[in-house]
């Protein structure tokens, strides 16, 4: 497979991958190209959309909270992929969806998978997507539409299962960093730095990047030293929730994470 995924990460082995979660549809309906855009333009590396969902598993209150207003945006599937049909003109950076099984599967797994190709999406994360039922249902049909396939490893998950996901999979390993939902304060401990390190000590072929709880530069250096790079979700949540000039605030917000 040769996506901007694995493009990135192949072309920058020594750099820490600043990755941003936004919530498609918010905070209105139509930001989600500007904000992509902006990002890109400030320095993200790569981007994580996720699309609202109802009942979500592990999101926090503020990730929750953004899922539920970009809803009552009429924010879903079909309208986030006539969004997309305009995003390759401006952002080059590897895009992600994120989201549940549930409205994938509603919406057709297969023309799900077409649609992302044809829009320019790299990658899936479906957190509650068994990664068994990925390798017997799945696999075939999303590595046919260049797809990679990006699954959660906790602290708490076997080098066996670690190196299963690894071996089956190109793109990156998403490395929770607690067993807690999104937006808890990350502290990295000796702890989560003796998880962080046994990961990077597995010498994996796909690069780790660390999730959860990244809120500020601090947290993104400490969580990232074992690690390829971050994932700041809530934090950037927070920070565009009522901005008065969308750009503005999300070039300010980004540049201490550069520099």
């Amino acid at each position: 497979m040769n996506n901007r995924i694995v493009q990135l990460f192949s072309s920058r082995p020594d750099d820490k991958i600043l990755s941003v979660f936004m919530t498609a549809g918010f905070p209105s309906l139509d930001s989600t190209l500007t904000i992509c855009q902006t990002l890109e333009a400030s320095g993200v590396d790569m981007i994580e959309l996720g699309f609202p969902y109802s009942d979500p598993l592990a999101d926090g209150p503020t990730i929750q909270a953004s899922s539920e207003a970009a809803l009552k945006n009429g924010m879903n599937l079909t309208v986030l992929f006539e969004q997309l049909k305009a995003l390759r003109d401006n952002v080059n950076i590897p895009v992600l969806l994120m989201g549940y099984l549930n409205p994938v599967l509603q919406y057709g797994m297969e023309r799900f998978c077409k649609d992302c190709q044809d829009v320019g999406i790299d990658g899936l994360i479906l957190p509650d997507l068994p990664f068994d039922e990925y390798l017997s249902e799945y696999r075939e049909l999303w590595e046919a539409h260049s797809l990679s396939a990006v699954f959660l490893v906790t602290q708490f998950t076997s080098e066996e299962r670690v190196r299963a996901m690894d071996a089956a999979t190109q793109g990156f390993l998403y490395i929770v960093s607690s067993s807690a939902v999104t937006g808890d304060r990350l502290n990295v401990d000796q702890q989560r730095e003796a998880y962080f390190k046994r990961i990077q000590d597995m010498n994996l072929s796909n690069p780790a990047v660390v999730g959860f709880g990244i809120r500020d530069p601090e947290s993104f250096q400490k969580s990232t030293k074992f690690a390829n790079g971050g994932i700041i979700g809530s934090a950037f949540i927070e920070a565009i929730r009522e901005a008065d000039n969308l750009e503005e605030t999300i070039q300010q917000w980004v540049a201490p994470f550069r520099t």
